[in-house]
């Protein structure tokens, strides 16, 4: 990227947004601190924005910035009074600190995966990681990152404060995981991508349906991750599971931002150049729990019309997922896909099945899904008492103003569609 001498404030931020997480990677990687890592970045760029409007931008930004921020790495750790305290116990000398050279900006290498690990490591809570890996993997700011979740920007930065304290008081080693340690590891990396991506692909609360940035950061940072772990089956399962989803967002709402349900989806509008991206993926991927969610996906995409939607195929590919991660949510899906193969009936009874489940006492879509069933079946009355309750459970605006025009719509023919948009 070339930072021009009009806006080199506007430029070298937006360089820096692309090469933050490269460069706090491999400056952790001399401090052994995230926290640390993140401020010496910071300073990096605050030389960048004191020197080049003077000598003039680099060839190379990202190179430049990386080199700022290893010197004055190796400057504080030489600083500290406890070095050789410190190389005795980490068993390093000078000479095996990293170089300083400018690395190839366009590389990916294992320091960025270990930042991967170590924002997502399993000593904190979900909320912590998903907070920190927007903030030092995606480069988003706190504000950024507040506005996409819907709270306070005091909330998120108390999150990342108390999650860099937490990995510092539990001396998390600045590494890639292996042996017994490396599944947990690489599942909770994955799931919090996996979470980033369902808040925008379908958010829990607020008055939009689809938060597109939202779905491309963790887009993104799959890629990314199943690019450092080339062999990992699961990430590239992963990959394939959300380049499918992608497909579809632009489809998913109306010109005013109403959801509109799979069945009335225009297909035109999916985008077939990441459904190829996320076939290509799902060669790659194994039969974990998100390659076979990509293969359900996948079952979509490939559909040219609703109704030539295979969903004996998806009902198998569902009962083979709870096999693997048995859930109530997978069986729920499983009865949608039951009830458009073998009819509402029998996708009635796996949901009734479902009626007293803990863990879907406050999911508006059970309640939803079982509207959608007894309205196909003739039984409008307590099809509207259930959408009635489902609407009591959303948090979201678009959802609630669907489901109140399912309510009010007098329309008597049942509509032969899955309640998920």
């Amino acid at each position: 990227m070339v930072v021009t001498a009009s806006a080199p404030t506007d430029s070298l931020e937006a360089v820096f947004r692309i090469e933050s997480a490269r460069i706090i990677a491999g400056v952790a990687r001399i401090v052994r601190d995230v926290g640390i890592a993140e401020e010496i970045a910071q300073d990096a760029l605050v030389a960048a924005l004191e020197a080049w409007p003077e000598t003039g931008a680099p060839s190379n930004p990202g190179a430049w910035l990386m080199a700022t921020a290893k010197h004055r790495a190796i400057d504080l750790v030489r600083r500290k009074e406890t070095y050789a305290r410190k190389l005795v116990e980490v068993g390093r000398t000078l000479g095996e600190v990293p170089p300083v050279e400018p690395t190839d900006a366009d590389g990916i290498d294992d320091d960025l995966l270990r930042l991967i690990f170590i924002a997502c490591h399993p000593v904190l809570s979900p909320d912590a990681r998903i907070a920190l890996t927007l903030r030092l993997v995606g480069g988003l700011t706190t504000n950024e990152i507040a506005r996409a979740f819907l709270v306070s920007e005091p909330t998120i930065a108390q999150r990342i404060v108390r999650a860099k304290r937490s990995l510092a008081e539990a001396e998390v080693p600045f590494e890639v995981p292996y042996g017994t340690d490396r599944a947990s590891r690489v599942a909770s990396a994955l799931d919090v991508i996996y979470l980033v991506f369902n808040e925008g692909y379908a958010a829990t609360a607020g008055e939009d349906l689809v938060r597109p940035g939202l779905c491309e950061d963790a887009l993104r940072l799959a890629r990314v991750l199943a690019g450092l772990m080339p062999v990992e089956p699961e990430a590239h399962g992963l990959v394939a599971l959300l380049e499918f989803q992608a497909s579809r967002i632009a489809a998913r709402t109306g010109p005013t931002g109403e959801p509109v349900l799979l069945a009335d989806q225009n297909r035109s509008k999916w985008n077939r150049m990441l459904i190829r991206r996320g076939s290509e993926a799902l060669r790659r991927a194994g039969d974990g729990p998100y390659s076979l969610q990509a293969a359900i996906a996948a079952c979509h995409a490939q559909a040219v019309r609703f109704e030539d939607t295979d969903w004996t195929a998806i009902a198998v590919l569902y009962r083979q997922l709870m096999a693997l991660t048995p859930s109530p949510v997978v069986e729920l899906n499983r009865a949608v896909a039951i009830s458009m193969s073998e009819g509402p009936a029998a996708g009635l009874t796996l949901v009734d099945a479902l009626a007293d489940e803990p863990a879907l006492k406050n999911y508006h879509l059970l309640p939803s899904v079982r509207g959608d069933l007894l309205e196909r079946l003739g039984r409008r009355e307590e099809a509207r008492a259930e959408f009635e309750r489902a609407v009591s459970m959303t948090r979201n605006e678009r959802e609630r103003e669907l489901l109140l025009e399912r309510i009010s719509c007098s329309d008597p023919v049942a509509r032969t569609k899955s309640s998920s948009p």
